[in-house]
């Protein structure tokens, strides 16, 4: 594949991360000759699209490089003879990301687009489109890789992983944002920063950090303890206890707030949800001063507020990906892949997000160095077990694994607050989930 002129396909083409990207692929050219980039979306984003893509020319004019944008809204055109698909779509709209997040919390319960009841209607209304997608590729083309961005990215990818044939790998801007925020603080060079983690796309630990190949696991720990900025924009910035850090042996990624703070991260959620509405709708606002800034036909660089939007590093994350298949670089990249005995308290065929070698076959994860703890294990294996449930009733429309799933969730727990939120988030999203009818 190296040399070759590459087609990449992106699905969610019209998101206003979508500027990021061809960020990326601008500034990494000389190693990833992009010649054919196509955006897809979908009628209700055909708006979006057009000035996302319109943006998108310019970019590349000004930075003078060869690479041909369409804009389409024919997946199946886009896909037939892709070397890369990229799927970074939301299936409802962010109409229905409002939803998510508003009817858990009018119940009491933590409403959050990846996790919880939330993040499991997501996923819902995205596994089966995913699963569409795999299809065009199986047979139109057939050698390409699939790099999912799409949340839930952990349980998106494993439905691939599992009902497709396509060569699938999972992103997360989580852990090159957690690697750069380390650094910072360390105040050293990203690459000088080498972190171990163990567990799955939202519900990972850093097991061992390194700076300059000396291991500096807990001092970071006790530098970590009240620290700010150890998080995501879209996640509050909650300082950590020292003798919980401690305890745990480990760092937890930001999104463990919401399972190891539940009482303080339902309170913020409940003030903002009061104040300003759920996170979906201030998002919304911001796309939509973001918009008004892509349509400047004198603008033709990305704007520094996109950053706001919260997908900081996610092109940086996409080209270091893409760019080590391409050359073979045998790198090491933390990703989402089939475990494969990896993490040996997980099942073989569920998706986990650990570091892996990165060549022209794709992904292959390294089993880490540090046993996974009992503090990890209990909660790892219960959030999987939801997890693999949910694949389950997403692909057949099984009532009963959906119940099951959102009863054993931690931010849900209850066999009757699981049965109020499923009859209220199937009824909410009717329209995008024709398995239950």
């Amino acid at each position: 594949m190296a040399g070759h002129p590459l087609k990449i396909a992106v699905i969610g083409g019209g998101s206003s991360y979508t500027p990021e990207l061809v960020e990326g692929f601008i500034l990494r050219h000389e190693e990833l000759p992009v010649e054919e980039l196509v955006l897809v979306d979908v009628e209700e984003g055909k708006h979006k699209l057009e000035i996302v893509g319109a943006l998108a020319q310019r970019m590349i004019e000004k930075a003078g490089k060869p690479i041909k944008v369409k804009l389409t809204l024919d997946r199946r055109s886009a896909i037939r003879g892709a070397d890369f698909v990229l799927t970074q779509l939301r299936v409802g709209l962010l109409d229905a990301r409002a939803k998510d997040e508003a009817i858990p919390l009018r119940h009491g319960y933590i409403g959050q687009e990846t996790t919880g009841a939330g993040g499991f209607a997501k996923a819902l209304r995205t596994i089966p489109v995913i699963l569409d997608i795999c299809r065009d590729i199986e047979e139109l083309a057939p050698d390409a890789f699939l790099i999912n961005f799409t949340n839930p990215a952990g349980i998106v990818t494993e439905a691939a992983l599992k009902y497709s044939n396509v060569r699938t790998i999972g992103l997360c801007n989580l852990p090159i944002g957690t690697k750069k925020q380390i650094a910072r603080l360390f105040e050293v060079e990203p690459d000088e920063v080498d972190l171990e983690w163990t567990g799955i796309n939202h519900l990972n630990w850093v097991t061992r950090i390194a700076v300059r190949g000396r291991d500096v696991t807990d001092e970071l720990l006790r530098r970590a303890a009240g620290a700010r900025g150890l998080t995501m924009k879209n996640i509050p910035d909650l300082g950590w206890d020292a003798d919980f850090l401690r305890s745990v042996g480990a760092l937890p990624c930001s999104y463990h707030r919401y399972y190891y703070m539940k009482d303080e991260m339902l309170k913020k959620q409940l003030e903002d949800f009061r104040q300003n509405g759920t996170r979906a709708e201030v998002v919304k606002r911001v796309e939509a001063e973001l918009f008004e800034l892509y349509k400047d036909p004198n603008l033709a660089v990305k704007p520094p507020q996109l950053e706001q939007r919260g997908g900081a590093y996610y092109s940086e994350a996409a080209v270091n990906l893409i760019a080590s298949i391409v050359r073979n670089r045998k790198d090491i990249q933390t990703v989402n892949v089939r475990n494969g005995g990896a993490i040996r308290c997980l099942p073989d065929d569920a998706a986990i997000e650990v570091n892996c070698v990165i060549d022209a076959a794709g992904a292959h994860p390294v089993p880490p160095s540090t046993p996974v703890s009992p503090q990890i294990r209990g909660l790892l294996q219960v959030v999987k077990a939801y997890e693999e449930l949910t694949v389950e009733a997403a692909v057949h429309g099984d009532r009963d694994a959906a119940l099951q799933a959102l009863t054993i969730h931690p931010l849900v727990g209850s066999a009757e607050a699981a049965r109020i939120l499923l009859d209220e988030l199937l009824e909410a999203h009717a329209a995008y989930l024709p398995q239950f009818k």
